[in-house]
């Protein structure tokens, strides 16, 4: 028998760091260390809505776990969308880029789960005006994406 097959070095190399289904937990300080937007936004929404639209996708904390942080940013996102007039709409959507729209469609499924007054038939005029600017595949890509807002 050769005496590299005899070896057991091979052993010492973990496999697992470099499985994508790996979950690894996320440090809370981390979390806490991204900036509210929300007094910003609320600042804006007085001014300007397209900007306030703007700074609540921009700010959008989808890279944390912290689910406080993430319920705060669907609120404000919430009313953002609502303070539009349906005739802006179409025009905020058509300023966003791809990775945009695909967020806004996220905040407007996540609108869906969590209905407030009213908030459904405005949702759905966003919705229509997503889709026209991504196409079915900013639903899919939404639908599949592993982290959510």
């Amino acid at each position: 028998m050769a005496r590299s097959t005899l070896s057991s070095r091979f052993r010492r190399l973990d496999i697992d760091q470099y499985d994508e289904n790996r979950f690894v937990e996320e440090p809370e300080e981390a979390a806490a260390a991204e900036p509210d937007a929300s007094p910003e936004v609320e600042a804006l929404l007085r001014q300007e809505a397209l900007r306030a639209f703007h700074t609540a996708i921009r700010s959008s904390p989808g890279n944390t776990r912290n689910q406080a942080m993430k319920e705060q940013a669907q609120g404000t996102m919430l009313k953002v969308l609502t303070s539009f007039k349906s005739s802006e709409i179409e025009q905020a959507v058509n300023s966003l880029d791809r990775n945009g729209v695909d967020l806004l469609m996220k905040y407007i499924y996540k609108g869906f789960e969590k209905p407030t007054e009213n908030s459904s038939a405005i949702l759905l005029q966003w919705h229509e005006k997503a889709l026209a600017v991504g196409g079915l595949g900013s639903i899919i890509r939404v639908l599949t994406a592993r982290k959510t807002v």
